[in-house]
């Protein structure tokens, strides 16, 4: 096996995707599959999980894209414009530029979601998939009727954050976007290796969605891995380690 150089940080680099909005992302050259790592809701590509999955593909000889959605982290636009068309869009956008053969799309949280449109948006190109707390439809079952009520009156909700001190903002734009993606309650037409972790004590994201989610695959080749004493943010080093396990094994199934 070929040495490689020790890994150096990559600085991102930026995309405009055609309307003057800048996409910040992180692209290592190597063998394909591309690993693409789609960050949760209001994160981006400075976490844990993500920069460990980039440490691990430079180790591998992979190529890897590490994203911030557009109004997210380093990528230019408002927060507030996003939604889950659109962030879905700016991967697709990055992958399509920096690109041409299979992907392994990573999704933290929402970023499992938008794993799970991006495998249907490139079904002959995703090779497999991984969803970290994946939350597909959490606009759905994730929110109470108030809440709902207020969005449709008010446009936006505004909450403490448990994860940032910043208050979390959801928008009328967005939940509405989630409505048109809704996922569960069919058979979802992914046929490739899929692997799934989740954390018994995440409180944002229950476990059961995890077990709807593998079962509404079409795909035979679903695991689910549950961690009993895992969070939502399943960032420790065991729980790293565990998600880079995962991909290690389905890059080696032939």
């Amino acid at each position: 096996m070929t040495t490689l150089p020790p890994f150096v940080p990559l600085s991102p680099a930026f995309h405009d995707r055609g309307d003057g909005i800048r996409l910040a992302y992180r692209f290592l050259a190597g063998r394909g599959p591309l690993l693409v790592f789609l960050p949760g809701y209001r994160s981006d590509m400075e976490g844990g999980k993500a920069q460990a999955v980039l440490a691990q593909a430079h180790a591998r000889g992979q190529a890897c894209l590490l994203l911030d959605y557009s109004g997210c982290g380093q990528s230019g636009g408002a927060f507030a414009d996003g939604n889950l068309d659109r962030w879905r869009d700016d991967a697709l956008a990055l992958i399509d530029h920096l690109w041409d053969g299979d992907i392994l799309p990573i999704g933290s949280s929402m970023g499992g979601w938008i794993a799970l449109l991006l495998a249907l948006a490139r079904p002959g190109r995703t090779a497999a998939l991984v969803g970290i707390a994946a939350a597909p439809d959490f606009t759905h079952w994730g929110f109470s009727d108030e809440q709902k009520a207020i969005l449709q009156t008010e446009g936006r909700i505004l909450e403490p954050s448990d994860y940032d001190d910043e208050p979390y903002l959801t928008t009328l734009g967005f939940w509405q976007s989630g409505e048109r993606n809704l996922l569960l309650d069919s058979e979802i037409a992914i046929d490739c290796p899929v692997r799934l972790i989740h954390g018994q004590r995440d409180d944002v994201v229950p476990d059961a969605i995890a077990l709807r989610l593998a079962d509404a695959l079409r795909s035979s080749d679903v695991q689910t891995l549950l961690v009993k004493d895992g969070d939502h943010r399943l960032s420790r080093e065991g729980d790293i380690a565990l998600l880079l396990g995962l991909i290690d094994r389905l890059l080696e199934t032939p």
